[in-house]
C-alpha cells in the first residue's frame, strides 16, 4: 500500500506560509532601500539641482551623478511638455491653452501614473510617482521664476535648442500677474517640496508596516 502522511497538508501549508513571509520580507527590504535613496535624494536636492538658489557648481562625483540625473529627467519632462504643446497645435486650441498645455501634460504624466498604481493597490509605487509629480512641479517653479526675463526663452534654456516663446511670460502677462512672478514661483516651489516630502512619508509607512511584522512575529 502507498505510504500516506495524514499531516502532509500541514507541512505544505507551513511551507507556503514561510514562502509568503520570506517574499513579504524581501519586498519590505526593497521598499526600505528605495526609501533611503529617496530620503538622501530629497536632502541633497536643494544643493545639487542646477536651478535651485542654493546650487553651487562643482566637479565632485556627487555633482556628476546629479548632473546626469537632471539631464535625463529634464529631457523626459521636456518631451512630455512639448508633447502637450503639440496636441494643441494639432487641435488648434486657444493660444492661452496652447501655452498652458505643456505644463499640464508635464504634471499629468507622473500624476496619472500615481493614480494608476493607487487604483492597483500598489501604494509604494504610487508614492514614487507622486514624488516625481513634486519634482516636475519644482522644475515648473524654476520655469515660472524666469518669466521676468522676457517673452523669448533663449535657446540654451529651451528644450528644443532654439529661441522660443516663454509660456509663463505670456500666461502671467495675460492675467496681469507678471509682477507677482516671484510670489507665485515661491508658492509653487513650496507646494512641490510639500508633495515630495509627503510622498517620502507615505513610502515610510509602506516600508515599515508594523501590523504585518507584528503578525509575523506572533506566528513564530
Amino acid at each position: 500500500m502507498p505510504e500516506t502522511n495524514p499531516f502532509k497538508h500541514l507541512h505544505q501549508d507551513k511551507g507556503e506560509e514561510e514562502h509568503r513571509e520570506s517574499s513579504l520580507r524581501s519586498k519590505i527590504l526593497a521598499k526600505r532601500v528605495s526609501l533611503l535613496l529617496f530620503v538622501v535624494f530629497l536632502l541633497l536636492f536643494p544643493h545639487y539641482a542646477p536651478w535651485e538658489p542654493s546650487y553651487v557648481q562643482g566637479d565632485t562625483l556627487t555633482h556628476k551623478i546629479f548632473t546626469l540625473y537632471f539631464f535625463i529627467a529634464n529631457q523626459t519632462l521636456g518631451i512630455v511638455h512639448e508633447g502637450g504643446h503639440g496636441v494643441c497645435y494639432i487641435l488648434h486650441c486657444p493660444k492661452f491653452l496652447t501655452m498652458a498645455n505643456g505644463t499640464i501634460f508635464q504634471l499629468l504624466f507622473p500624476g496619472l501614473i500615481a493614480y494608476y498604481y493607487y487604483r492597483k493597490g500598489n501604494i509604494f509605487a504610487a508614492m514614487i510617482a507622486f514624488f516625481f509629480l513634486g519634482f516636475s512641479l519644482q522644475y515648473t517653479a524654476w520655469y515660472l521664476s524666469t518669466a521676468h526675463e522676457g517673452p523669448i526663452l533663449p535657446a540654451h534654456k529651451s528644450f528644443l535648442g532654439v529661441d522660443a516663446y516663454h509660456d509663463f511670460y505670456y500666461m502671467l502677462n495675460a492675467m496681469g500677474l507678471l509682477s507677482y512672478e516671484s510670489l507665485i514661483a515661491g508658492l509653487t516651489r513650496f507646494v512641490a517640496y510639500l508633495i515630495m516630502l509627503s510622498s517620502v512619508i507615505g513610502m515610510f509607512f509602506e516600508a515599515f508596516p508594523n501590523r504585518e511584522l507584528k503578525r509575523m512575529g506572533r506566528r513564530r
